[in-house]
């Protein structure tokens, strides 16, 4: 059987309200490790709004896909991290693989939007104002994302 690799291509999804509240999710496989909604893509011709939106629904129950409420709010920040993938994490990759290229997205919800979880994914979850959400991050790049918010949401127009 030949092992199939994760592909080092992903998303970051900061998952937010009008007030800048972020949704962060606790791994299940981790201690206390709060992330946004994270994930790689399925195939090398998945695009990186299609896997947003995919993970989005897998981790979190919430549907941005196309045709949806939530679709036009699920915007491509137009920004990527290359960043070191950590150690306890490389055999999911491929023996050379070492940098992951992560692309952020935004996704505006409603206040008391439901969020339902991937128990085997993900442990409990959290909204927190922005700033306190990036300093409970446990990626670095994730807190820079969450840190940006405003910028994003100014840059984006009238709400």
């Amino acid at each position: 059987m030949t092992k199939t690799f994760k592909i080092p291509e992903s998303v970051l999804v900061v998952i937010y309200t009008p007030a800048l509240d972020v949704l962060l999710i606790k791994r299940a496989d981790a201690v206390a490790f709060w992330q946004s909604v994270t994930g790689s893509k399925d195939s090398l011709h998945e695009s990186f709004t299609e896997t947003a939106a995919r993970e989005v629904q897998e981790e979190t129950g919430i549907n941005c896909g196309p045709g949806t409420a939530l679709a036009a709010e699920l915007l491509d920040w137009q920004l990527e991290n290359v960043y070191e993938i950590y150690p306890g994490w490389r055999h999911r990759y491929a023996p050379d693989v070492r940098h992951n290229t992560e692309h952020l997205f935004g996704l505006q919800v409603p206040d008391r939007t439901p969020v339902r979880l991937s128990p085997h994914e993900h442990t409990d979850y959290q909204w927190l104002p922005y700033r306190e959400a990036a300093q409970a991050c446990y990626s670095p790049s994730n807190a820079e994302a969450c840190l940006l918010l405003p910028r994003m949401c100014t840059a984006r127009g009238p709400q």
